[in-house]
């Protein structure tokens, strides 16, 4: 199990920490080819969510790692399950209808979630 988690966890953090940095970092016209919402939010609240991206990801990997706070990885990983709800019910409301990715990571996130309980 231990195995399966830093498999499925370090993956879904790699992930998020590429999408966060990219919401940190470049403008809405780098973003919008392929994050078609980014016009619909203001941009501090882009920044945010990139940023709470980046620290959910450090949260799958450095409390368990350091077995400081472990408690903190099932946080990470259920946040990342309502932020991806999230996504998906942003992007239902809107005109991009794609929802593949969110789906996916969502599963990714639940199955990092059951994991991370036995740890």
């Amino acid at each position: 199990m231990n195995l399966a988690y830093w498999i499925v966890a370090g993956l879904l953090a790699l992930f998020y920490v590429y999408a966060g940095t990219l919401k940190v970092i470049r403008g809405r016209d780098q973003l919008r080819p392929m994050m078609a919402w980014v016009d619909r939010i203001p941009l501090p609240a882009l920044r945010t969510l990139g940023t709470v991206e980046i620290l959910g990801a450090i949260g799958l990997v450095l409390p368990p790692l350091t077995g400081i706070a472990p408690s903190l990885a099932l946080a990470a990983a259920s946040g990342f399950v309502l932020l991806q709800a999230g996504a998906i019910a942003v992007h239902l409301t809107g005109e991009d209808r794609r929802i593949a990715l969110n789906v996916g990571l969502i599963a990714a996130a639940a199955v990092t979630t059951w994991l991370a309980t036995r740890l």
